[in-house]
């Protein structure tokens, strides 16, 4: 057994081991209520106490199962499992130390598992654009997720963010209850290529947002560029040697009331001040892939997005239950990134029935389009290369559009947690024409310890 196996097993089981631990220790009565917003319940009032005395214990755990029911380009059926724990502390620095409006985070994850996507659903060779198992990615390995402090000044109006995190916290952020990675999350950091950073990694970074009313803020930030943070041992790295540059996302957010119902509507741009190869071109101009030469070298990418989240309807006048639609699209450099533009549609109904208000149901459509000259380079690397059949080896897969659609039912088996089986269809599997769409049963569970 590889010793990254062994590492993974040994964190699983001293996790599970934590947890019952923290369950003995807590009054019969909540650990395990149906009621409490943790499994492990409220250890005999001393979670609560904790909390008024600003700490904030946080522990979760989500699991996800991909299993390839039809298609795809390797249609051999199994199933693969990959999950995530957490566990981390939300400080609140003026109930513990009296410093006014000031908030710190510290947040580790552990990633283990598999995905189907890589060799089942999508052709080694070009893999998936999307991914069945969004938790999966970003080594089997502890990270360091967030160290932050936070600020409020000038009567809350300027908030200021400093330390460790992610561009997808604060800026294009997006709820994660899909499965498929095209519908979870900030979606900016799927596409925009090796700049922008999602969960669990963290860079280096400073947030600030103004809020001009109770309904808009602005915000700025900046983040260091690092790419040796994604290597496996490097998810405690604070130093910034291997550093490229430095991504700037600015944002406008819109929060109003329609009908009285919330809703969230964000538009933002992003540029990146590290040096980034161009997808086709050389040095000289001319197709790389003929000429053998390396391919040109730009300053920056830059990029912009949408997301749109709004409550349509409430459910016989509770609020807490009805329709709610959202929507992604990003545009990226076509200069210099293989994703040039994305977009989605989601909607979800919560309390579907009466006998079952927390659960919900949702289905969501995502097209993903890869950058046209991306697909000029594959075809020239083919004919420098002399092969023109897909099954060779050594044929470059032709890359154009991938589409991802899921449908999905959230059980609310109790407040700690919720069990979410789904289907999901994908078409043209990495945007890969001559692979077989593919057909997905997969899993999630979400649980709060």
């Amino acid at each position: 057994m590889k010793k990254k196996h062994v590492n993974a097993r040994l964190i699983c089981q001293v996790s599970a081991a934590a947890a019952l631990v923290l369950a003995g220790n807590a009054m019969a009565a909540d650990a395990f209520s149906s009621d409490s917003k943790w499994m492990t319940g409220d250890w005999g009032g001393e979670r609560t106490k904790l909390i008024e005395q600003g700490i904030d214990i946080k522990a979760d755990y989500v699991g996800e199962m991909g299993a390839n029911l039809n298609g795809g380009y390797n249609d051999d059926k199994t199933a693969r499992y990959a999950d995530q724990f957490g566990l981390g502390v939300a400080l609140d620095l003026q109930k513990l130390w009296g410093w006014d409006n000031t908030q710190a985070k510290i947040q580790l994850t552990n990633r283990n598992g598999y995905n189907i996507s890589n060799d089942r659903v999508g052709d080694p060779r070009a893999g998936t654009l999307s991914s069945s198992q969004e938790v999966y990615g970003r080594g089997h390995m502890v990270r360091l997720t967030q160290l932050w402090i936070q600020h409020q000044f000038f009567d809350n109006k300027l908030d200021v963010k400093a330390g460790y995190f992610g561009e997808g916290e604060d800026f294009n952020t997006f709820p994660c209850d899909f499965q498929n990675l095209a519908f979870c999350g900030s979606q900016v950091g799927n596409w925009a290529t090796n700049i922008w950073y999602n969960w669990p990694v963290s860079q280096a970074a400073i947030r600030v947002k103004y809020n001009i009313n109770d309904e808009l803020y602005a915000q700025i930030g900046a983040y260091n560029q690092n790419p040796s943070q994604l290597e496996h041992g490097n998810g405690f790295k604070l130093s910034g040697s291997g550093t490229k540059g430095t991504v700037l996302p600015v944002e406008l957010v819109w929060s109003p009331k329609v009908n009285s119902l919330p809703g969230e509507y964000r538009v933002g741009y992003y540029k990146s001040t590290a040096d980034a190869d161009d997808v086709r071109e050389d040095v000289n101009g001319f197709d790389a892939a003929t000429t053998g030469d390396d391919y040109k070298s730009h300053n920056s990418k830059s990029g912009y997005w949408f997301v749109a989240q709004q409550q349509l309807t409430s459910h016989n006048g509770d609020a807490t239950r009805g329709l709610n639609i959202a929507a992604n699209a990003t545009f990226h450099d076509k200069d210099t990134n293989f994703i040039d533009n994305y977009q989605s549609v989601m909607f979800v109904y919560k309390g579907p029935f009466d006998a079952r208000p927390k659960d919900d149901i949702g289905i969501g459509a995502a097209r993903i389009h890869v950058n046209k000259d991306v697909k000029r380079n594959a075809e020239l690397l083919n004919a420098a290369n002399g092969v023109s059949d897909y099954d060779n080896a050594a044929f470059s897969p032709i890359r154009e559009t991938e589409y991802n659609y899921e449908l999905n039912y959230g059980i609310h088996v109790t407040n700690w947690l919720t069990v979410r089986p789904n289907l999901q269809y994908i078409t043209h599997p990495g945007g890969v024409d001559e692979v077989d769409n593919a057909l997905v049963a997969g899993l999630k569970i979400q649980s709060t310890f």
